[in-house]
């Protein structure tokens, strides 16, 4: 089994809270893949979605006929928090910030400078760092925080010495 991170335009029909829940409720009961992790952006226009599944085509193919398109979709892995934490959703998340990684970075470089630089994150008490899926491919890493604003994320941000291509609201759940 393998962790699929699959990126979703949602449409005009998806602009609640209850409308996304219910979706999300439709699409598990559809699947058979294990959706470990949804979160959707303030405004419904972005979903990101972590399944662990064996087939990633045929997730791709139940996703767009439950009428998610499937904008992106890539092989991750989980860093920062252990699985079965990030299975548990006990931690508020509000914001995710995306980093387009650099072509000549690897996977172990990337894990040897996040060790190195995450005790940074201290320094900008206001932010909590939840959890990282960084795409096998090494192309894009998501981030999730709690944090007040987008000011107190590009601070500790700037601590950990991480660029960021994008920052999106997330929808508040919990």
């Amino acid at each position: 089994m393998a962790l699929y991170l699959i990126e979703s335009s949602l449409n005009e029909d998806v602009k609640t809270e209850e409308a996304f829940e219910a979706k999300v409720a439709q699409l598990q009961e559809k699947l058979q893949e294990e959706l470990i992790e949804v979160q959707v952006s303030a405004d419904f226009g972005r979903a990101f979605f972590i399944f662990e599944a064996d087939d990633d085509t045929l997730l791709e193919m139940n996703l767009q006929a439950q009428g998610l398109p499937v904008d992106l979709k890539k092989e991750v892995r989980i860093v920062g928090q252990d699985l079965e934490e990030a299975k548990k959703q006990t931690d508020k998340i509000n914001y995710l910030v995306e980093w387009n990684l650099p072509e000549n970075l690897t996977m172990d470089a990337y894990l040897e400078r996040k060790k190195k630089n995450s005790v940074h994150y201290a320094e900008v008490p206001e932010v909590q760092f939840s959890r990282t899926y960084v795409c096998e491919d090494m192309s894009k890493c998501l981030c999730f925080y709690d944090a007040p604003d987008d000011e107190a994320v590009v601070r500790a941000r700037e601590a950990v010495k991480a660029p960021i291509d994008s920052i999106t609201q997330l929808s508040n759940k919990k």
